[in-house]
C-alpha cells in the first residue's frame, strides 16, 4: 500500500509540472522496423520479417528525459551527438516533447543509434551504430561547462550512463561536486563495474546483474547482493542505493535497513526502457520532496506499465495515475476532490480512454436506495463521479433541519464505496456548472425523472453523451428514515 497517497496524487497532478530536471548521459536514437513473421528464409535458418512500417524515437539518456516530459516535468538533456541526419531526428524528437536539448557535437563520432527489427511483438535483431573511443579534452570541457550552466536552476540531476564514453570519472565527479554544493540530488543509472566514479551521488540505481558485476560476485543470491549494496552505500558515500530486481521489484538499501517494493504481476513484452522509467520517477519524487521509500513504490508501479509495451516507450502521466487506481480504492479520502482537481482527473481518465459517468444528489443518511443508484450508475462506465449538494444547498432544498450529516462526512462515506471513483461537493443550486466543467459521457438519475427535466441532460447530449434514468428501490428515502427515528 502506498503511503500518503493523497499527497502523492496531488504532486503528480499539480506539483510535477513545476519541477525542472537535468539529464546528462549517452544520447541515442532508437529506430524500429516493424513487420510480421510467417516463414523461415530458404537462404539461412532465420525468420523473414515482412516490413509494415518504420519509426524512431529518442533513446538512452534522451528516453529518460522523455519519461520526465511525459510525466509533466520540465527536462533539459545534455550529451554528445554527431553532426548527422540522426542528430536532426533526435533533436526533432526531444524538442517536440517540450524537452530543452543541449547537444554537444563531437567530431569524428556519429550520433549513437540502435535499430531494432520487430516481428509481431518479438524483437528479432538489433543493429547498433556507434564509435567507442575517448572523446577529446575539449569535448569533455564543453560538456561539463554546459552541465554547470544549467545545473543550479534544476531540482534534481540524473546521470544516465550507457558506457558509451560520456560520463567519465572526471565528468561524473565535476557534476556530483557541483550538485552537492547546491543541495541538488543526483541519481545515477550506472554501467560498468567501477561505481567509484559515482561517489557522493544521492543514489545509484543498478539492476541485479550490474550490482553483481560491480561487487565482483557471481552469485544471484539476493541477500548476498543486498549485503554488497549496503557496503557500497558507505564506501561511496551515498544516501542510499536503489536496486531494480526485475520481477522481484525494487530494493532500497541504507546502512542497516532494507525496504523492498514488490512488483505487481504483469504481462511482459519488452523490458527495454524500464530502467529509464524507474530513475525518472524516483528523481521526480525526490525533486518533489517525497521520501525515497515512497519514490521506489511509485517507480515500481511505473515500471510495471512500461514493460507491457513493445519498444522503448516512456510512461505517460495519465498511465501512472490510472495504475494508482487500485491504491486509490483503498484510500477513501483520496477520492474526495475539489471541482478543479476533479476536472484534471477526468481529463486524465479520458486520455486513458475511460468512460466517465456522473450522478448527483444530497445523499443525506445513506440508504439502500442510494446504494442501488450508485451501483447501477457505475455499471454504465469505467469511472463514476458522485457530486453532492453542500450543506447550505441541502438546507435550501430540504429545510433548515437538514442535512442530518454534514457535507464532509457525506463525501467521505460515499468515497468509501468501491463503486465510486470520485466525490465532489457543489454549492450551486444545480450541478450544471460542474457538469460543463467535467463533460461526462453519461449522466444518471434515479426515479421518475424524464430527460427534459434533468439538469445538464441537453448539454451532455450535445457532446455525444447519454442520459440514463435507472429504477429506484421503493420504500426507502432519507425523509422516511428521519420520520421513523422520530417515532
Amino acid at each position: 500500500m502506498l503511503e500518503r497517497l493523497d499527497e502523492v496524487i496531488q504532486d503528480i497532478e499539480h506539483g510535477w509540472s513545476s519541477r525542472r530536471l537535468l539529464v546528462v548521459g549517452d544520447l541515442m536514437l532508437d529506430k524500429y522496423v516493424w513487420g510480421e513473421v510467417s516463414r523461415i528464409s530458404p537462404e539461412a535458418p532465420v525468420p523473414v520479417v515482412h516490413l509494415n512500417h518504420q519509426s524512431h524515437q529518442p533513446g538512452g539518456a534522451a528516453n529518460v528525459a522523455m519519461n520526465l516530459a511525459r510525466l509533466g516535468a520540465q527536462a533539459i538533456v545534455i550529451g554528445y551527438t554527431g553532426a548527422d541526419e540522426d542528430e536532426k531526428l533526435l533533436l526533432e524528437g526531444v524538442s517536440a516533447s517540450g524537452i530543452t536539448p543541449c547537444f554537444v557535437q563531437s567530431d569524428g563520432f556519429p550520433t549513437i543509434t540502435k535499430l531494432r527489427i520487430i516481428g509481431g511483438k518479438q524483437q528479432m535483431m538489433r543493429l547498433d551504430r556507434e564509435r567507442l573511443a575517448p572523446r577529446s579534452d575539449e569535448d569533455r570541457q564543453r560538456l561539463t561547462e554546459t552541465v554547470l550552466k544549467h545545473l543550479t536552476s534544476c531540482h534534481a540531476v540524473i546521470m544516465s550512463d550507457y558506457a558509451k564514453g560520456t560520463l567519465t570519472p572526471e565528468v561524473c565527479q565535476n557534476i556530483i561536486g557541483a550538485a552537492q554544493e547546491s543541495g541538488i540530488p543526483v541519481l545515477v543509472d550506472p554501467k560498468g563495474t567501477d561505481f567509484s566514479r559515482y561517489a557522493g551521488a544521492t543514489t545509484i540505481c543498478p539492476n541485479l546483474g550490474e550490482l553483481a558485476r560491480a561487487a565482483a560476485l557471481e552469485t544471484r543470491d539476493l541477500d548476498t547482493l543486498l549485503d554488497a549494496a549496503e557496503s557500497m552505500v558507505s564506501r561511496y558515500k551515498l544516501d542510499f542505493l536503489t536496486a531494480t530486481m526485475s520481477e522481484k521489484g525494487i530494493a532500497l538499501v541504507r546502512p542497516g535497513k532494507r525496504i523492498l517494493a514488490a512488483a505487481q504481476a504483469r504481462q511482459v513484452f519488452d523490458v527495454s526502457g524500464a530502467g529509464d522509467t524507474v530513475v525518472a520517477v524516483l528523481a521526480l519524487s525526490l525533486a518533489s520532496g517525497l521520501e525515497p521509500e515512497i519514490g521506489i513504490r511509485l517507480a515500481n508501479i511505473a515500471a510495471g506499465v512500461v514493460v507491457e509495451k513493445v519498444g522503448t516507450v516512456p510512461i505517460e502521466k495519465h498511465e501512472l495515475l490510472a495504475a494508482l487506481t487500485s491504491e486509490v480504492a483503498l484510500h477513501a479520502h483520496s477520492k474526495v476532490v475539489s471541482a478543479d482537481d476533479l476536472a484534471a482527473r477526468v481529463a486524465l481518465w479520458k486520455q486513458h480512454g475511460e468512460r466517465v459517468v456522473f450522478t448527483n444528489g444530497c445523499f443525506d443518511l445513506l440508504h439502500i436506495g442510494h446504494i442501488s443508484l450508485i451501483e447501477q450508475a457505475r455499471q454504465l462506465g469505467d469511472k463514476l463521479i458522485v457530486a453532492i449538494n453542500s450543506d447550505r444547498s441541502v438546507s435550501d432544498l430540504k429545510g433548515p433541519e437538514r442535512p442530518i450529516v454534514d457535507q464532509s462526512a457525506r463525501a467521505r462515506v460515499l468515497a468509501a464505496l468501491a463503486s465510486v471513483d470520485a466525490v465532489t461537493v457543489f454549492d450551486d443550486p444545480t450541478p450544471l456548472r460542474l457538469i460543463l466543467a467535467v463533460r461526462p459521457d453519461v449522466i444518471v438519475k434515479g426515479g421518475d425523472y424524464n430527460p427534459e427535466s434533468i439538469v445538464g441532460a441537453k448539454e451532455v447530449e450535445s457532446w455525444g453523451g447519454q442520459v440514463r434514468i435507472v429504477p429506484i428501490v421503493q420504500g426507502f428515502s432519507t425523509t422516511r428514515l428521519i420520520e421513523k427515528s422520530k417515532r
